[in-house]
């Protein structure tokens, strides 16, 4: 297949995975995939822009706190709520202790347990807070936050895609793109993230790019925490990872600012 169609597959995979975007699908298979995966993170910093200039404009002619408000529900439309979904089913399974097989059908149930509820609600409640902070701050370092910390949580998916991570089913997502992602892409896109970062905090250029490595690292001891429990990943782990990420990056970005 000339690289060009390839290319062109995995950013309508990618589009089509991330966001709503009325984009048509094309040739669906592991090679697509890989860029797919690969090029997450500029799917997460596109929709970050989005979000940071709605949570901008919003401030503008309404409360921070409700305009975080706006803000998070407007990303959870935008991705059709399943990275949300993903993180409830994920520790729902992780919370019921169980393993391998057994904790795989805990995430196919279509309900919704009290390990779940709560993370949802934390995570929620976390996102809305650090973004009514930051739509105090400068318009530039409120952005540049938005955008880090949204593309930081794709980024996870990259991270969690990397070769030598197994998928944890024979079908789904987790099958098509686990393994996909090699190490060039991984720490490019690391490095990209990290630069976006730097603009987020003013007067503290290094605590942007500290944040999301430090995400990271969280979500990396978490991956391998996961594969032990679930045998691999599946679409769920990497919907939990994206929130995880994301909410994480916030978090650095506002603590001690």
């Amino acid at each position: 297949m000339p690289t060009e169609v390839r290319f062109g597959d995995g950013i309508r995979l990618a589009l089509t995975t991330f966001t709503t975007a009325p984009v048509r699908a094309g040739r669906v298979d592991r090679a697509a995939a890989g860029v797919a995966m690969a090029l997450a993170p500029v799917v997460g910093a596109l929709l970050g822009a989005l979000l940071g200039a709605v949570l901008l404009l919003a401030a503008a002619v309404a409360p921070p706190l409700v305009a975080a408000g706006v803000t998070v529900g407007l990303g959870a439309l935008l991705t059709r709520g399943l990275h949300l979904d993903g993180l409830a089913d994920t520790v729902d399974a992780v919370g019921s202790y169980r393993r391998g097989p057994a904790a795989l059908e805990i995430m196919k149930k279509p309900d919704v347990g009290p390990f779940g509820v709560v993370a949802l609600v934390l995570v929620l409640l976390l996102q809305t807070a650090v973004l009514a902070d930051l739509a105090g701050r400068s318009r530039p370092a409120a952005l540049a936050a938005v955008v880090a910390a949204t593309a930081a949580g794709r980024l996870g998916v990259a991270l969690a895609c990397r070769r030598g991570v197994p998928a944890a089913r024979p079908e789904g997502l987790g099958t098509l793109v686990a393994g996909t992602v090699g190490p060039v892409a991984l720490v490019a896109g690391t490095a990209a993230v990290a630069l976006l970062a730097v603009p987020a905090v003013p007067g503290r250029p290094w605590q942007g790019p500290l944040a999301v490595l430090a995400a990271l690292a969280v979500a990396a001891g978490l991956l391998r925490h996961l594969v032990r429990r679930l045998g691999g990943i599946t679409g769920d782990v990497l919907g939990a990872l994206v929130e995880i990420v994301t909410t994480l990056s916030y978090l650095g970005l506002v603590l001690s600012a």
